[in-house]
């Protein structure tokens, strides 16, 4: 049984690069595979391995400067959800191109999942979904706005069109385990918005502690690991990858024509050339080469 942990914590690394190496020495030493972030805002990502690796490599993140008081969020998975670790610089732990947004000065109000309920069924509140929009395709809360964005750095432009819409409203926005939440209330706030909420823990903490028929929640929530997407319990979705496009379909989807392992999907089967496929085909046919030989492709992970 591998466990999963999800976390983030926003601080100040004044030189993340030189943290890399301990860090990722200690995650191929104990097993652990995933991805971490690091930037100068702090650090995010999600690991997985045996119970000990993932304790053990929690133990030094929180001894990272301003990280004593990590949270992070547990799953587990009978097969492994990451196929290799890396560690990753960059210029944001959770890229959203808003120079001035610092979560670490104020962010909107915490929600408990229990409170959620009853604080977006309300009629002064607008519920806004902060996800991409092929995250919100597969499930989402009921009665929620969904900004149709492709990525986060897209929010700012979409609240600016749209902001009207909502004056006078209380905001309560959501993601999946919380981070982005925690720049786009901070931005809200910026932006004069007065009241302004979102859910604690993120969707993955609804799902874990409120009971299905208690839950305003409707269809899956997208992960980023090989479970691909959760429902309530945190029980592992149907849904797979299209490894052309990597956005999350249903095994049915691979009855469509449009479907080519490693190649399309009815999602993308329009977004790429005949030269793209061509090299998607071959890196699938080079994964194919390395699975009969017994190794392992970078690829296919």
């Amino acid at each position: 049984m591998y466990t999963i942990a999800a976390l983030y914590h926003f601080t100040r690394f004044a030189d993340p690069a030189t943290l890399k190496p301990a860090l990722l020495d200690l995650c191929l030493a104990q097993g652990v595979k995933g991805t971490l972030l690091l930037a100068k805002e702090g650090i995010n990502g999600t690991i997985a391995g045996p119970r000990t690796g993932i304790d053990a490599v929690l133990a030094h993140i929180r001894a990272l400067p301003g990280c004593s008081d990590l949270e992070w969020k547990e799953a587990t998975s009978d097969h492994p959800p990451f196929g290799k670790m890396k560690v990753r610089l960059k210029q944001e732990i959770v890229t959203m191109g808003q120079p001035d947004v610092d979560p670490r000065a104020r962010v909107g109000h915490y929600v408990e999942p229990e409170d959620w309920n009853d604080l977006i069924r309300s009629d002064d509140v607008v519920l806004i979904d902060t996800r991409n929009d092929y995250e919100v395709a597969i499930g989402t809360f009921e009665g929620a706005i969904d900004p149709m964005t492709e990525s986060f750095r897209d929010f700012p432009a979409w609240w600016e069109a749209n902001k009207e819409r909502f004056h006078n409203k209380r905001v309560a926005m959501f993601c999946t385990g919380g981070i982005r939440c925690e720049k786009s209330t901070n931005y809200l706030l910026g932006q004069g918005v007065e009241d302004v909420y979102h859910l604690k823990g993120g969707i993955l903490r609804y799902l874990e502690e409120i009971p299905a028929d208690n839950s305003t929640w409707q269809g899956e929530c997208f992960v980023f690991d090989n479970r691909v997407s959760v429902g309530h319990g945190l029980v592992e979705g149907p849904h797979e990858l299209c490894h052309g496009c990597r956005r999350p379909i249903l095994p049915e989807d691979r009855d469509r024509p449009e479907y080519e392992h490693g190649v399309s999907c009815h999602l993308c089967i329009d977004e790429t050339s005949e030269a793209d496929k061509m090299r998607f085909r071959e890196r699938q046919k080079q994964i194919a080469l390395a699975r009969a030989r017994g190794e392992e492709h970078l690829a296919s992970h």
